[in-house]
């Protein structure tokens, strides 16, 4: 053997064993589903890559995809509550995830993200390789023309695919997820904007009623004033209530036309499209989950914290595959060769491969690539104390909101008839003067909105839980049961 060979052999060698170990950062990737969307992982999302379909996406994803931004805005004009009398919660709620272009951008984001994959993992196209010298170039009748043909592959280290397949698997699991923190924020956002129309119908209401109220508070002034009873300025103060009432009046009409426009801005169809009533009446929910369990709820339910997990996973994937650039990529050939003139020579096959001597430059990629890793972990450390604070907030305001509830029924507004009672027959009986009346209208008004207020912002309260919990805990609307999700893939082992 040769002494070339020999330092050409020890240089291989030298390269092969310069490799990396695999890092590794432990991560507890939580499995529950992203609000009913299913999670791709690399048997139902890359099944039908390997089965050489078009389509690698769920189905689930590629329904919802297929209602595009023109055909939404075809149907806009329809009536989606045709026939109802009141608003439906749970309707409106569905109808705005299926309908609203946020999540279509979503689920287009999570479409991308899917076809990466058989890119990470395709090889590169092979190269055809080819010359020609004519034997006419050289200018001497005694040399022949000469050509060579043949086709080259390029082949990464084992394992390479398989990591950057992970590591493109892993960020589609993150951007389903990413969907399912969509749909959540659409969903208190439905939520809200059905309540705050749901409090502008009850203010109107009552607006009305005390309106109604302070006119006959007139009337009896003027009958008083006619009698010579009481002066005029009885009369005149209530003209003022009922100029005041028309003033508010506007204002809650303005506000019913802005709670409208959200609502159908939401469902992705004109700002003016009529809607049916809000209902009576909002139940208030007893009882709530122990706040402890909530919060450990957040913590599996949150797409948010999920996609989190998944991308940790991706970044443990980059440095993986970090690692193994430490080993040689390889490059086989085969040709067929007539500048040899010996025929047995023609048939050639060959391989080349890249000598990764630049060890700095592997080891500063390794470190970043690690350094990434800890910096998600940090972010996914970060974001589960958060929402535990959100959860836990969010609980304190929903049961502070109950019990003002229970102050108000309980307590406020039956003294607030009370005294109104007692101040109109008094001023019946001439021993309450018109302003002790007039005031006492007042606060039973303010109290009553009062009182609406704090139920509306008991669902609101809920809605904010809900949402950070990931999940409806107090039933504020009833959507359908969503199919089991699938497991994300394990990351692949180094080899």
């Amino acid at each position: 053997m040769s002494i070339a060979r020999i330092l050409c052999m020890a240089v291989v060698l030298t390269i092969i064993s310069a490799g990396c170990r695999t890092p590794h950062v432990a991560v507890s990737v939580p499995h529950a589903k992203p609000n009913g969307q299913t999670v791709p992982d690399e048997r139902s999302v890359h099944h039908s890559q390997r089965n050489g379909e078009v389509d690698p996406l769920p189905k689930i994803v590629s329904a919802s995809f297929e209602e595009s931004s023109e055909r939404t805005l075809a149907n806009a004009a329809d009536d989606l509550f045709a026939g109802r009398d009141e608003l439906p919660l749970d309707e409106l709620v569905a109808a705005v995830k299926a309908r609203n272009p946020s999540l279509q951008a979503a689920l287009a984001a999570w479409n991308a993200a899917a076809n990466k994959y058989p890119q990470a993992i395709a090889l590169d196209d092979p190269m055809f390789q080819s010359m020609y010298a004519p034997a006419t170039w050289s200018g001497t009748s005694d040399v022949q023309g000469s050509y060579y043909f043949g086709i080259a592959q390029k082949i990464p280290w084992s394992g390479k695919r398989e990591l950057r397949g992970n590591q493109a698997n892993w960020e589609a699991v993150a951007a389903s997820f990413d969907a399912g923190e969509v749909q959540l924020r659409l969903t208190e956002a439905a939520r809200m904007a059905y309540f705050d129309y749901y409090l502008n119908q009850r203010e109107l209401e009552l607006s009305a009623s005390s309106r109604e109220s302070l006119s006959r508070f007139r009337d009896v002034a003027r009958s008083k004033y006619e009698a010579n009873q009481v002066s005029q300025q009885d009369v005149l103060q209530a003209d003022v209530e009922l100029a005041q009432f028309e003033q508010r009046q506007i204002e809650l009409n303005q506000e019913q036309i802005i709670a409208i426009a959200r609502i159908n801005t939401l469902l992705h169809r004109p700002p003016d499209h009529p809607l049916p009533a809000p209902p009576q009446k909002l139940p208030v929910a007893e009882g709530l989950p122990a706040v402890g369990e909530l919060r450990e709820l957040a913590v599996g339910n949150r797409p948010e914290l999920q996609a989190l997990a998944a991308r940790v996973q991706s970044e443990q994937s980059a440095a993986a595959l970090a690692c193994k650039e430490y080993y040689p990529d390889f490059e086989v050939m085969g040709r067929y060769d007539r500048f040899w003139t010996d025929a047995v020579q023609q048939p050639q096959i060959g391989l080349n491969m890249n000598l990764p001597l630049n060890q700095s430059k592997r080891h500063a990629a390794v470190q970043e690539a690690l350094w990434r890793v800890h910096k998600m972990q940090a972010d996914y450390d970060l974001a589960a104390d958060t929402i535990r604070g959100e959860v836990q907030s969010a609980y304190a305001r929903v049961h502070g909101s109950r019990r003002k509830i229970e102050v108000f029924e309980s307590k406020i507004l039956p003294a607030a008839r009370d005294n109104l009672r007692a101040a109109q027959s008094g001023y019946e009986a001439g021993t309450v003067d018109f302003l002790r009346l007039i005031e006492a209208q007042r606060q039973l008004l303010d109290l009553r909105e009062k009182s609406q207020m704090a139920v509306t912002d008991f669902h609101r309260r809920a809605a904010e839980l809900s949402r950070a919990v990931g999940q409806d805990v107090l039933g504020q609307d009833h959507p359908a049961s969503a199919p089991p999700a699938a497991e994300p893939p394990e990351p692949a082992s180094d080899k």
